[in-house]
């Protein structure tokens, strides 16, 4: 279980401090799958690079299984988000001067993941082994990410944005894949969208407005990525 309490966070410095995060309490379960909705300036992306340990808190703690990564060292820190958190980003942060092959077998050599490819095979580009980025789609970028991210077998999978640079088509695929893989391996999955459709797939919807967290709920019926609205 993740458990964030109190979490603060700010930006800036002495008389331009701007308060992004104002005490936020939340629990996730394992194997959930969340959704953070909320405007652009909301404080919805910075509280998932706390609660995923990529950004430090000013105040509060954030606990996974009881572990506070808070208080953890840098080193630390590292190590545990390098075994245990997976990330998807609306940029693909990829390697230009590697292969599409080689950009996924960076997150699948951090699992020992000797069978990778079955991922890449699963996202559609079995047939893009050996080229690189530049020579991609944009959509096709966005897959490559994908596969890397899930072919280091994450426990909980971060994703900010996913389908923001994609059409239609793409971005319903894209969700579609994750949910089958969701439902096959109960990783825990939290992702920030602005689109409000995508909300209709989780099990919780947590909305946030001026850095606190004015609402959650659960579904009572999901839908798939076929059924929502774009």
């Amino acid at each position: 279980m993740i458990e964030a309490n109190h979490v603060e966070k700010s930006f800036g410095s002495r008389e331009n401090v701007y308060p992004v995060l104002k005490g936020i309490d939340v629990k996730i379960q394992d194997g959930e799958f969340v959704v953070i909705l909320g405007a652009s300036g909301s404080g919805k992306s910075t509280f998932l690079n706390v609660i995923s340990g990529l950004e430090r808190p000013d105040g509060g703690s954030v606990l996974y299984d009881g572990l506070d990564i808070t208080k953890l060292s840098d080193r630390l820190l590292t190590a545990f988000r390098k075994e245990t958190v997976g990330f998807i980003f609306q940029q693909y942060y990829l390697l230009p001067n590697l292969t599409v092959d080689k950009n996924v077998r960076m997150g699948a050599d951090l699992a020992s993941n000797r069978v990778y490819r079955q991922i890449i095979d699963a996202v559609g580009l079995s047939d893009k082994l050996h080229k690189y980025p530049g020579e991609l789609s944009g959509g096709e970028q966005q897959r490559v990410s994908v596969a890397r991210a899930l072919a280091k077998q994450p426990k909980t999978l971060f994703l900010d944005e996913p389908t923001g640079a994609l059409d239609e088509q793409t971005g319903r695929q894209l969700l579609d894949y994750l949910c089958k893989l969701h439902d096959e391996y109960r990783f825990t999955v939290v992702m920030v969208t602005h689109n409000q459709n995508i909300a209709e797939m989780a099990d919780t919807v947590i909305r946030m407005n001026s850095g606190k967290i004015i609402e959650s709920y659960a579904n009572a019926a999901k839908k798939t990525a076929y059924e929502i609205g774009w």
